[in-house]
């Protein structure tokens, strides 16, 4: 019998990475081919070799190194994925993250370098997918946002502007879009354990100080953020489009935990009494 996504074909950025990773094995298991596009060849390699095993008959891995915030390399991934059948039916721009640094630590290059880091990399995406999910006859593109769009966090301001932003682009795109039967959403996740987030969850302190303002009182596994975009990718949800879908244990019913402490530990304790102060620490006088 058939799976549900057979005959679709996807690209995955950041498709090494935890998230990346999880939402290839999740099309893969229902029948999609993918396509991964990351900076290392090698982490490329080794995660094509751990998926083989969910590809169903028919269907292919393919991997293109490239990064996610250069055109070309954008535009050259998106072809290898397009030439698979000629369509391209789903599109999964994960690269995105971001630092703990207070506003007084930021300054322009800083703080522009995490809207890049998040909003730009979707956008390629976007703009140069749409128009081979056009010639498709339409597709679905799920963004990955964060509960840091919804909630304040502390200290992460850069982070914040930028989720914020992504889901603007998410909105504005959905609705342009629409025309073409391309539906554009995103996942909103809340900490999720990743090869970047590792320290954190391996800290006991930190781990508690996020887990207890989630009703669910658990963080992250890559597999729960994976499952909101499959259903968003797939014909489940083809009445869907303009939306971000929170999967963070609850955490949005509470409260964005203060992370003063790590500021403490990243920054050290006189940099971060400056900030108290209203003073920038690191500025040239």
């Amino acid at each position: 019998m058939s799976k549900p996504l057979t005959g679709k074909t996807a690209f995955i950025t950041g498709g090494s990475g935890g998230i990346g990773s999880a939402c290839a094995q999740a099309l893969l298991a229902d029948g999609a081919s993918v396509t991964l596009m990351a900076r290392g060849q090698e982490a490329l390699e080794a995660t094509r070799e751990r998926l083989q095993t969910y590809t169903q008959e028919g269907a292919t891995i393919e991997i293109i190194s490239g990064s996610g915030l250069e055109k070309e390399d954008v535009i050259r991934g998106l072809k290898v994925a397009y030439d698979i059948s000629g369509s391209l039916d789903i599109c999964i721009p994960t690269v995105g993250g971001g630092d703990i640094r207070p506003l007084l630590m930021h300054d322009e290059k800083s703080f522009m370098s995490e809207i890049e880091y998040n909003v730009l990399s979707a956008f390629l995406v976007i703009r140069y997918g749409a128009p081979l999910m056009a010639t498709s006859g339409g597709g679905s593109i799920v963004c990955i946002s964060s509960d840091a769009a919804k909630l304040v966090f502390p200290w992460l301001p850069a982070y914040t502007t930028s989720k914020c932003g992504l889901e603007g682009l998410v909105r504005a795109s959905a609705e342009e879009l629409a025309r073409f039967k391309i539906r554009v959403n995103a996942v909103r996740p809340g900490l999720t354990r990743t090869e970047a987030t590792s320290d954190l969850f391996n800290n006991p302190e930190v781990y508690k100080r996020f887990a207890e303002e989630k009703p669910l009182g658990r963080l992250g596994e890559p597999e729960d953020v994976s499952a909101g975009v499959r259903y968003l990718a797939g014909p489940e949800s083809s009445w869907v489009t303009g939306q971000s879908i929170g999967i963070e244990g609850g955490n949005e019913l509470r409260k964005a935990p203060d992370m003063a402490e790590m500021v403490k530990v990243i920054y050290g304790e006189e940099a971060f009494q400056q900030v108290l102060k209203g003073k920038a620490p690191f500025e040239d006088n």
